[in-house]
């Protein structure tokens, strides 16, 4: 099983920590992000992973050769200009050469989200992608019917909703957790070029009817520590024990 790593960003939620170290290697109880998220995707089966990087590439670099890259395939790509979700998972598809589904993970995503779970929702489901999604407040929500197929989307601050299917029954909004997992055939439906958000490509490629599945992982704890908040939000669910480090790397059942 493959698997990328969005790691390129800035991370300017997170200054000044990240003024000097990218975001992948803030470290939780002295365990960098980016640790955590290569252990639990090694964890849930995941044998080869591709990193884009952009914010002090050298420093990742460094890491991965420390650790020997974790005694598995691990590369990386260099994005000279950061090319947006969607246009660094296109820039990678050489690396997906085997035609399977294969699953994306923000670097900053938290969780005990059951991967294999998700990724086998995935096949069974026969979708384009299957994004793993919950219930929560947010600035930005997924729109998904009583089918769990993603119908469109909706930003609350800027009051735009764009549906681009008929859903079956009621929508419900839903906030997307920095998780999916991708069909090959993404590569060659999109039509997009460059810095691209994955979020416009999906609502594309809804509206030209390909399926696009939320995957409801509301009983999982999921953090997204994307700023100083949650950051401390995290150290302070691991002190209290309401979440230890290894459930945050166990693979799924």
């Amino acid at each position: 099983m493959k698997a990328m790593i969005l790691a390129a960003g800035f991370g300017k939620r997170l200054k000044p920590l990240t003024d000097s170290k990218p975001k992948a290697l803030i470290a939780i109880s002295r365990i960098p992000l980016l640790e955590l998220v290569i252990c639990k995707l090694i964890n849930s089966g995941v044998d080869e992973i591709i990193i884009n990087l952009h914010h002090l590439p050298g420093e990742i670099e460094a890491f991965l050769d420390y650790k020997k890259r974790f005694d598995i395939r691990i590369e990386t790509i260099f994005e000279p200009e950061i090319l947006g979700t969607g246009g660094a998972v296109k820039n990678a598809s050489f690396f997906f050469n085997d035609q399977q589904p294969f699953i994306v993970h923000n670097v900053d995503i938290l969780s005990t989200i059951d991967l294999k779970k998700t990724y086998q929702s995935h096949l069974d489901n026969n979708a384009l992608a299957t994004l793993a999604v919950n219930q929560r407040h947010s600035s930005r929500y997924f729109l998904m019917d009583e089918q769990n197929l993603i119908c469109g989307h909706e930003d609350v601050q800027k009051n735009i909703k764009r549906i681009k299917r008929d859903p079956v029954g009621k929508l419900q909004r839903v906030g997307f957790c920095g998780i999916h997992v991708i069909s090959h055939n993404f590569f060659s439906q999109t039509n997009r070029y460059g810095c691209f958000s994955i979020v416009d490509s999906y609502l594309d490629l809804i509206e030209s009817g390909q399926i696009i599945r939320g995957y409801s992982v509301n009983e999982s704890y999921w953090q997204d520590i994307g700023k100083i908040d949650t950051l401390r939000t995290i150290h302070r669910d691991l002190k209290s024990e309401q979440i230890s480090l290894e459930d945050l790397i166990a693979g799924g059942v």
